[in-house]
């Protein structure tokens, strides 16, 4: 077995579809030359097999049961197992060949398009995006799929070809030179094919990417009586996209009605000129049936090459597009994929110390390094907005840009894409978690011991999550965490935020699903643990706003106020009190939903009890009778 996703994806030329095919060959040359070897070796066992049956008619069957008839049948099955062993193996060669080159190069494209930021929506629709991924990328991986059985049946035609002209100069050049002449007859349809091909994928794409947009704005379309137009828009490009289908399988099926007609024609000629020279006595029987054998056997080579036509026609229309999408220029850097040298550490962009301030000039907001901050608003999404613009993202509703943002002398838009994902984590409020080893789901940089990620999970608070994935961290997560709760998950993505150790850490709301209990010793643990790191936190919640270095009031898209918790608190200003009332209205406003009695709301950790807890704690005016109501 070999892991995927490779530790790294490479950087592949741009130049041409041939340029790209050839790279990835000699990313994956060990096992595309094992594959190639089996097939070679098959191959020539196959086409062995109508030499020594030829040779055991004409010489052994004179004797009768002999040693020789014996010997020769001996070999005819020893060249059979070889050619046994070799087709299992090799297809199973071949079946890796294919998805190490199409999961690598779905992997390259989805490693680029993380780096362009939403360049790459820019310049390419959606759809042309998805489609690579979903469907080109394997269309790539079938060419290493059939290059061994291609190039074995190239060999075994070489040998059959000297075979042939030693036996007879007619039927050896009959063979030799018809096969040829079959392949250039079915070549003649690979344009047409190809060029019909490129039509279909450009239809389907622009398909993919309507299809995108029309349910991304579905709301919008019915709220306006809409939905008619682009349905109808939608019915016309699928038909289209069909008529395109119908038009490469037409192509399609001639091409293969030739493979049946003319290799069957090529057979029948052979077997009718081999039994005139056999009648004539030019050639015994037994090379007849030698003859005969070498013609049916060729015909797999042949219909291996115009599989191969197919195949390397769809691959190079398919490369043409993910080009296309390698091409589009990183964020911060001077070129697309093949143009690394753009990145952090080569001098093509500015080097930022990791002491200076991050300043967000839209909001007013100064991140001082190494303290951590907390980002408070009466609008959780303003907040938040402020927040992610620290990690170079940018909302459909922010209307600020990303490059209002400024770390150190250095706008984060000058940075390179790269170099910013790498120091700067940002950790949104809704947790998203994939299949897979727990100790990989957390540990997403390939770098931490099994000693990191218990740390974590301690300051987590997530310990419980051991118990809760059967084999602990070498357990399997369950698709999206389903089988963790609410709390669970989003505690589980605090720790995996922890593990990156990013020089500037960015928490959107990472407690607003556990209880009170749970949030105080995650506050006390996470200003432990990020001490000396610069780290801001967006939250209301009066636990972890007491815990944090610093609060900052954020009204109106500008900050307004800041300073400690308590001071806030204790204030007189406009500003402390517009504080008191964010703060005290968090506390108020419960985040759960009853979800029956005695169970936590869906997706959160929080229950009755611990909320009124929360009340009489906070505000020491709950009575007896309003915790009774908020538990019932």
């Amino acid at each position: 077995m070999r892991t995927l996703p490779l530790p790294d994806p490479g950087t592949p030329p741009l130049g041409s579809p041939r340029a790209l095919l050839a790279w990835q060959a000699r990313r994956q040359l060990p096992l595309l030359l094992g594959a190639v070897t089996l097939g070679v070796v098959g191959n020539l066992a196959a086409a062995g097999m109508p030499y020594l049956l030829g040779r055991i008619i004409d010489g052994g069957l004179a004797a009768g049961l002999s040693a020789e008839l014996w010997a020769g049948c001996g070999a005819l099955a020893a060249v059979g197992l070889v050619q046994v062993v070799c087709t299992m193996w090799g297809h199973r060669l071949d079946v890796e060949n294919w998805l190490r080159a199409a999961f690598a190069t779905s992997q390259l494209v989805g490693h680029h398009i993380t780096r362009t930021g939403d360049a790459v929506t820019a310049e390419l629709p959606t759809g042309e995006v998805v489609s690579t991924v979903a469907s080109d990328a394997l269309r790539l991986g079938e060419v290493y799929a059939i290059a061994a059985r291609f190039v074995g049946g190239l060999v075994a035609y070489v040998a059959v070809g000297v075979v042939l002209l030693r036996t007879s100069l007619v039927l050896g050049l009959l063979v030799l030179l018809g096969l040829p002449v079959v392949v250039g007859v079915l070549a003649f349809l690979v344009k047409p094919l190809q060029r019909r091909q490129a039509a279909q994928r450009e239809a389907a794409g622009r398909l993919t990417t309507l299809g995108a947009d029309t349910v991304s704005g579905l709301r919008i379309l019915r709220g306006i009586g809409g939905e008619d137009v682009f349905a109808g828009r939608y019915r016309a490009q699928s038909q289209r996209v069909r008529t395109a289908g119908v038009d490469v399988a037409q192509t399609q099926s001639l091409l293969d009605a030739l493979q049946t007609l003319l290799p069957g024609l090529f057979v029948a000629a052979v077997v009718w000129t081999g039994a005139r020279l056999a009648i004539a006595g030019d050639i015994t029987a037994g090379q007849l049936v030698a003859f005969y054998g070498f013609a049916a056997f060729l015909t797999q080579p042949l219909w291996t090459a115009t599989e191969a036509m197919r195949v390397l026609t769809r691959a190079v229309v398919g490369s043409r597009k993910i080009l296309a999408v390698l091409a589009v220029p990183e964020a911060g850097g001077a070129a697309g994929t093949g143009a690394r040298e753009a990145a952090a550490g080569s001098g093509a962009t500015p080097a930022v110390d990791a002491r200076a301030e991050l300043v967000d000039e839209a909001s007013g907001l100064v991140v001082r390094p190494g303290e951590v901050l907390a980002l408070v608003s009466a609008d959780p999404d303003e907040s938040a907005r402020v927040a992610t613009r620290l990690g170079r993202f940018a909302g459909p509703d922010d209307d600020a840009p990303t490059g209002s943002v400024r770390w150190g002398r250095t706008l984060l838009d000058e940075l390179h894409l790269r170099e910013v994902r790498d120091r700067i984590v940002v950790a949104e409020s809704t947790p998203h978690l994939f299949t897979g080893v727990l100790a990989e789901e957390l540990d997403v940089r390939g770098t931490a011991d099994e000693a990191a990620l218990l740390r974590a999970l301690h300051v987590a608070d997530a310990a419980d999550v051991l118990d809760s994935v059967p084999g602990g961290l070498g357990g399997q997560v369950e698709e999206k965490g389903r089988s963790l709760s609410g709390g669970q998950r989003q505690r589980v993505a605090l720790a995996r935020a922890l593990l990156t150790e990013a020089e500037v850490l960015v928490l959107v709301e990472p407690t607003s699903a556990v209880d009170a209990h749970t949030e105080a010793r995650i506050a006390a643990r996470l200003v432990e643990a990020r001490r000396g790191r610069t780290t801001v936190v967006v939250t209301a919640s009066p636990l972890v706003l007491d815990a944090v270095d610093e609060v900052a009031l954020v009204s109106a898209g500008r900050v307004v106020a800041r300073g400690a918790h308590r001071a806030l608190m204790d204030g007189t200003d406009a500003a402390a009190r517009a504080y008191r009332e964010v703060v005290s209205r968090s506390t108020a406003e419960p985040t759960w939903a009853p979800a029956g009695p005695g169970t936590a709301a869906e997706g959160t950790d929080r229950r009755p009890d611990d909320l009124a807890e929360v009340l009489g704690e906070t505000l020491h005016e709950t009575t007896e009778d309003d915790r009774e109501a908020a538990r019932r």
